[in-house]
């Protein structure tokens, strides 16, 4: 998952918590915020985060549990707001709010407290419309990933992995093909109907066609 494999790049970016059938707190908000950089991310200008979606994931260790059973809920004092549903994919976007920081507003989760959940990220990047797109306009995601994780990651950059590839996910088999200069190159899903694309230097130069069988589902960055 970047997933870096969920993105759960830096060892500060995923934080495990015991996860209850009452509800009980899970973690501080402004910690949740801060230990995922996520106040860092937003500072980021937006040009220069554009070509990236970026999720906070909450997988729990017990494969079990589905998304659905996942209820996380915002309190600050007397005000609740539900923070899920989870996608498919135990995804949920997170904007930090100052007044929640400033509060020290609290998570609660409905999961029981023997179960424990890894919080982490996952990236993907905006799809052009149609089955055709120029080459950077997608893949020059890759740069800008690795960009924003830097500024996120502060002093710790070093340390950060790198997002090294695209993977466009299929509903069905599906082919990719580049028309550079130097001819076509033509890419084919995998079992999973993925197809996973490095950026190539060159072609981000040149910035090609890029023509596509069926529309991804979605194009998810990750470390490999």
């Amino acid at each position: 998952m970047i997933k870096m494999k969920t993105l759960a790049l830096l060892p500060l970016l995923v934080l495990c918590f015991a996860a209850h059938a009452d509800e009980r707190e899970w973690i501080p908000y402004k910690k949740l915020v801060g230990d995922l950089r996520m106040d860092k991310y937003y500072a980021i200008p937006a040009a220069q985060r554009d070509k990236l979606n970026l999720f906070v994931t909450v997988k729990p260790a017990n494969p079990a549990i589905k998304p659905a059973d996942v209820v996380l809920t915002l309190v600050d004092g007397s005000e609740r707001k539900l923070l899920t549903p989870l996608s498919p994919e135990y995804r949920m976007t997170l904007v930090p709010n100052a007044t929640w920081l400033a509060d020290d507003a609290r998570i609660m989760t409905s999961l029981p407290k023997e179960e424990k959940s890894a919080a982490g990220w996952d990236i993907t990047t905006p799809l052009p419309d149609g089955l055709s797109w120029q080459y950077a306009t997608v893949m020059a995601s890759v740069q800008q990933a690795n960009g924003a994780i830097k500024t996120m990651a502060g002093m710790l950059s070093m340390f950060a992995p790198s997002v090294k590839v695209v993977v466009f996910k299929f509903a069905s088999p599906a082919q990719l093909k580049v028309d550079s200069k130097d001819g076509s190159k033509l890419y084919t899903s995998d079992a999973r109907h993925q197809i996973r694309l490095k950026p190539d230097a060159a072609w981000l130069k040149e910035n090609p066609l890029v023509q596509l069988s069926q529309r991804p589902l979605e194009a998810q960055l990750d470390s490999e």
